[in-house]
C-alpha cells in the first residue's frame, strides 16, 4: 500500500520504531490509532508526499515496532514514553522541528507530545479524539457502549490477553464491524492489522496502552495543572461519530490549547480511510500555512 516509501528501522536507545518515509518538504510526523498501523494512512500519504516528507511509523507497541514488557505503573505505555520515542526518531532523522498529525491513541501521544516538548511541535492536528481526563471525567451509557474496550482492555491480565488471543482476528472484525460493509478498509490494509495483531506481544502491549492511559497518563495530565498547548492546533472529528455526538471537539480543546480551529468530515472515527478526500483538504489547508 504504501510501496513509494522507504522502510526504516530506528533504535531510540531504548526502542526499536519502525516506520516509513519519503516525499519532499517540511517534515509531518504521522502517528496512527488502534487497533491499526502507520498503514492507515495509504488513502492521504501519497498526495501529502507531494508536499511533506511523511514519517509514519508503528507506535511502540504496535505493528512492527518493538513491544516492550508492561510494567506495575504502566510507565512502559505512557504517552510520556510513547510521545519521547517518536521526538528520538525525529531527532534522530535529522528533524528537531516538525510537524505532527496523529489520530486515536496516536492523537493521545500527539497530546503529550505538545505538552513535553513544546520547542518541537511547530504545528499539530489531532483526529477523533477529546483529552482521556474528560472521556473518564464524564461517563454516560451511550460513551460506556462505544468505547466498551477501553474498560475491556484494563481489566486485569491476562484476562483480555487470553480472550482476544483466542480468536484476534474475530476481534478486529467486531471493532471494524460498523464499516464492513462501506468498503472503508481495504483488504490489504485488514490483512496487515490482522498479521500484527496475531502476536501475542501485539495484544498485551495495547492493552498496556490502555491501561496507562487509565492510570499513570492521568496522572501526567493532572500533574501538568493549567499547561496548555502553545502550538497551532488542528482538531477534527467524525459527524457521525461517536465524539462529535457527544462533545464540542473545538471547545473541549480550547479547555487545553491557546489556538484552535476545527471541523467535522463525513463519516464515523476512522477519518483517513473513512473521509480521505475531507481529511487531506484539510491537513494541506493546516499544514502548508
Amino acid at each position: 500500500m504504501l510501496e513509494a516509501f522507504e522502510q526504516r528501522e530506528v533504535d531510540t536507545g531504548e526502542v526499536t520504531i519502525n516506520l516509513v518515509t519519503g516525499g519532499k518538504g517540511p517534515p509531518l510526523l504521522m502517528l496512527h490509532g488502534y487497533p491499526e498501523t502507520h498503514a492507515m494512512w495509504h488513502r492521504i500519504a501519497p498526495a501529502l508526499a507531494e508536499h511533506f516528507t511523511l514519517v509514519m511509523p508503528d507506535l511502540r507497541g504496535y505493528g512492527d515496532s518493538a513491544k516492550p514488557e508492561g510494567d506495575k505503573e504502566h510507565l512502559a505505555y505512557s504517552k510520556r514514553v510513547m510521545a519521547a520515542d517518536q521526538v528520538t526518531v525525529m531527532e534522530k532523522l535529522g528533524y528537531p522541528r516538525f510537524q505532527v498529525a496523529g489520530h486515536d491513541r496516536g492523537a493521545r501521544v500527539t497530546h503529550r507530545m505538545c505538552l513535553d516538548h513544546p520547542g518541537r511541535i511547530e504545528r499539530a492536528a489531532i483526529l477523533d479524539i477529546v483529552p482521556t481526563a474528560t472521556v473518564y471525567g464524564r461517563l454516560s451509557k451511550r460513551l460506556a457502549s462505544a468505547y466498551f474496550h477501553w474498560f475491556y482492555l484494563i481489566q486485569p491480565q491476562p484476562l483480555p490477553e487470553k480472550m482476544i488471543g483466542h480468536d484476534p482476528d474475530f476481534w478486529l472484525d467486531r471493532l471494524f464491524a460498523s464499516w464492513k460493509d462501506k468498503d472503508v478498509f481495504t483488504p490489504e490494509a485488514m490483512a496487515e492489522y490482522k498479521r500484527f495483531f496475531r502476536d501475542p506481544a501485539a495484544i498485551h502491549a495495547t492493552c498496556e496502552d490502555y491501561l496507562a492511559g487509565a492510570s499513570i497518563d492521568l496522572q501526567h495530565d493532572k500533574e501538568d495543572g493549567e499547561k496548555r498547548i502553545e502550538c497551532p492546533l488542528l482538531v477534527l472529528w467524525g459527524k457521525n461519530g461517536i465524539v462529535g455526538g457527544l462533545y464540542d471537539p473545538v471547545e473541549e480543546w480550547r479547555l487545553k490549547a491557546n489556538d484552535v480551529r476545527g471541523h467535522g468530515v463525513p463519516g464515523g472515527h476512522f477519518l483517513p480511510e473513512e473521509a480521505p478526500d475531507e481529511t487531506l483538504a484539510a491537513f494541506l489547508d493546516f499544514f502548508r500555512r
